[in-house]
C-alpha cells in the first residue's frame, strides 16, 4: 500500500542517516575485523552489528542476498529527529536471517526503522519489538510461530507495507488444555500500534484442541491498535481479540481492511464479552471492511460471552462468508450500514444494512460491480472512526465522498 503509505507522517529517515555513520554487513566477503565504513570493508556477521555502539543517525546496511543464522538484536535508542536505521543494499533476494535458537530481529530499542529484511524459520517470532516508535517496513516473515510481534512493553510502532507468508507454526499444539497458540502474521499484545498496508497469507495451522487456529493479526491485551488497508487471504482468522485476566484490549480498530479466503472454515473477527476467560474485550470497531470467505465452516464475525455494544461496533462492511454472517448474544453489537451475505445470521441488522449480495468483481477482487447495494449505503463518519484524518481513505488511497460505499473500496 504504497499509495497509503505516502499519506502517512513522514518518518525523517534520510535526512538523519546522511548526519551518521553507515556500516555494511555481507556475510559472504564481509570480515568482522574490518572497519565496517564501506562496502569493501564490510562486516561479516550479525555478531558485529550487535557488538557496535550505534548512535542515533546510524544507518546500517546489510548485502542483498546475504544469510545469517542467529539474531540481530537492537537495542540502542534513535531520537524521533534523528532514528537508527537498517536497510538493504545491493541487488538480489532481501537479507535473510534465521535460526531456531531466538527470534530473529529483536528490536528493544526505541526509534529504528528497520526495512528490507527476511526473517525465516526464526524460534518465535520473526521480527520482536520490545521498544517504542520503530517503524518495521518492507520487510518479509515466514515460517515463524508469528511474523512479527509486538511484546507488551511495546508502543507507538508501525508495522506498514510488508510480507507476511506462512507463518504457520504453533508454539502450544496438545490435545486438551484449551491453550494452543500460534500461527500468528502479526501478534500485538502492546498498546498505539499501526498495522498497515500489509500482505498477510497462510497463518493457519492445525491445532489438537481447536482443529484448525491462527490469525493474521491477533491482539492480545494490546490497547488502541489501528489495524488498517491490510491485505489478508487464506489465514484461519482476520482478527481474534482477548486479554488476560487484569489486562484490557480496548479501543483496537480495523478499518479498510481486505480478506479474502478459500480454506474450509475461518472468520473475520472473534472478540469476547466478559463472561469468556479472555474477555471483556472492550471497545472494538470494525468499519469499511470488504470479506469473501466462501466456505460452509465459516463466520463473518463473532461476539460472544456478553455482547453489548461496548464491546463491538461495527459500521460499512461487506461481509461475504459460505457460513454465518455474525453471531451476537447479550444485548448485541452496535451495527450500521453494512452489507451481508450468507447462509444464517444470529444478529439484528442495524440501521441501513441489508442482506445482499454486494456484487464483488470476483471472489479476490472486492471492488463493487455497478448497482451494487453497497454503493452509497455506507452511513458517513467522522475522521475519528477511522483512526485519524491520515487513514481516512478508502483501500487504495482515494478519500472518502459524501455518499460513501460499504466496504474497503470507494470508487
Amino acid at each position: 500500500m504504497a499509495v497509503l503509505a505516502a499519506l502517512l507522517p513522514a518518518v525523517p529517515m534520510e535526512a538523519a542517516a546522511r548526519a551518521g555513520t553507515t556500516y555494511y554487513v555481507d556475510s559472504a566477503a564481509g570480515d568482522d575485523a574490518a572497519e565496517g565504513t564501506g562496502e569493501s570493508t564490510a562486516w561479516k556477521s550479525l555478531d558485529a552489528v550487535n557488538a557496535a555502539a550505534l548512535q542515533p543517525g546510524d544507518t546500517v546496511a546489510i548485502k542483498r542476498g546475504s544469510s545469517f543464522a542467529g539474531s540481530l538484536i537492537l537495542t540502542a535508542d534513535g531520537t524521533a529527529g534523528s532514528p537508527i536505521t537498517v536497510k538493504a543494499y545491493g541487488k538480489g533476494a532481501l537479507p535473510r536471517i534465521s535460526g531456531r535458537d531466538a527470534d530473529c530481529v529483536v528490536i528493544s530499542g526505541d526509534h529504528w526503522h528497520v526495512s528490507g529484511l527476511r526473517a525465516s524459520g526464526c524460534r518465535w517470532a520473526g521480527f520482536h519489538i520490545d521498544g517504542d516508535h520503530n517503524v518495521l517496513s518492507g520487510v518479509e516473515a515466514d515460517r515463524n510461530i508469528a511474523g512479527a510481534v509486538v511484546a507488551p512493553t511495546g508502543a507507538r510502532n508501525t508495522i506498514r507495507d510488508s510480507t507476511f507468508t506462512g507463518n504457520n507454526r504453533m508454539s502450544i499444539a496438545d490435545k486438551g488444555g484449551d491453550d494452543d497458540s500460534g500461527a500468528f502474521g502479526i501478534l500485538l499484545n502492546g498498546d498505539d500500534n499501526l498495522v498497515t498496508g500489509n500482505t498477510i497469507t497462510g497463518s493457519h495451522a492445525k491445532s489438537p484442541d481447536y482443529g484448525v487456529d491462527g490469525a493474521a493479526i491477533e491482539i492480545f491485551s494490546g490497547n488502541r491498535n489501528r489495524v488498517t488497508h491490510n491485505r489478508a487471504h487464506d489465514n484461519n482468522t482476520f482478527s481474534e481479540l482477548g486479554a488476560k485476566k487484569g489486562d484490557t484490549a480496548t479501543g483496537n480498530l480495523l478499518a479498510f481492511n481486505v480478506v479474502t479466503s478459500t480454506l474450509k472454515s475461518g472468520s473475520f473477527l472473534v472478540t469476547r464479552g466478559p463472561r469468556h476467560i479472555v474477555g471483556p474485550v472492550k471497545g472494538t470497531v470494525a468499519v469499511h471492511n470488504s470479506v469473501h470467505m466462501p466456505a460452509r465452516k465459516t463466520i463473518g464475525w463473532s461476539c460472544h460471552d456478553g455482547c453489548s455494544p461496548s464491546i463491538l461496533k461495527l459500521r460499512n462492511n461487506v461481509i461475504v462468508v459460505g457460513g454465518q454472517a455474525g453471531y451476537e448474544d447479550g444485548s448485541g453489537a452496535d451495527e450500521a450500514g453494512s452489507v451481508y451475505r450468507a447462509r444464517s445470521a444470529r444478529f439484528k441488522l442495524g440501521p441501513s444494512s441489508v442482506m445482499a449480495d454486494p456484487g464483488f468483481v470476483s471472489a479476490t477482487n472486492l471492488r463493487l460491480r455497478p448497482g451494487s447495494p453497497a454503493r452509497g449505503r455506507a452511513v458517513r463518519l467522522t475522521a475519528k472512526w477511522y483512526g485519524g484524518a491520515a487513514l481516512a481513505r478508502d483501500f487504495t488511497g482515494r478519500p472518502i465522498p459524501s455518499d460513501p460505499h460499504a466496504g474497503a473500496y470507494q470508487r
